[in-house]
């Protein structure tokens, strides 16, 4: 078995003013999707990002972000174990975020041994 990372991309719609009764349908697929791989026993962990960020660059200067006019943004991600990445694959499909044009990124998880 081996660890996946799946990233959630999606651009920015700050016009886009939901209802409550939408934000409570909204978590509800998040939680039933989460919870269908959950059930498998291939979930590991899940987080969303907030808005509030830094970049520390090479250079040592520091930049705030993410940034408004970056089109894309990760919102979250979930990790999952499974036996290869097309399984990962196969998970990351019924993932609610396709609902609002967005896009899941799939990378394994390395392991660094001693």
């Amino acid at each position: 078995m081996k660890d996946f990372m799946l990233l959630f991309h999606s651009e920015p719609n700050m016009s886009y003013q939901p209802t409550p009764q939408e934000i409570q349908a909204e978590i509800k697929k998040w939680q039933d999707w989460i919870g269908g791989i959950a059930a498998q026993g291939k979930f590991k962990s899940t987080d969303a990002l907030g808005y509030e960020g830094k970049t520390l660059h090479s250079d040592g200067s520091i930049t705030d972000g993410p940034y408004v006019e970056v089109k894309e943004m990760v919102g979250g991600y979930l990790i999952c174990t499974t036996e290869t990445i097309e399984e990962a694959m196969e998970l990351a499909k019924g993932c609610p975020i396709f609902e609002h044009g967005g896009k899941v990124e799939v990378r394994d998880v390395m392991v660094f041994k001693d």
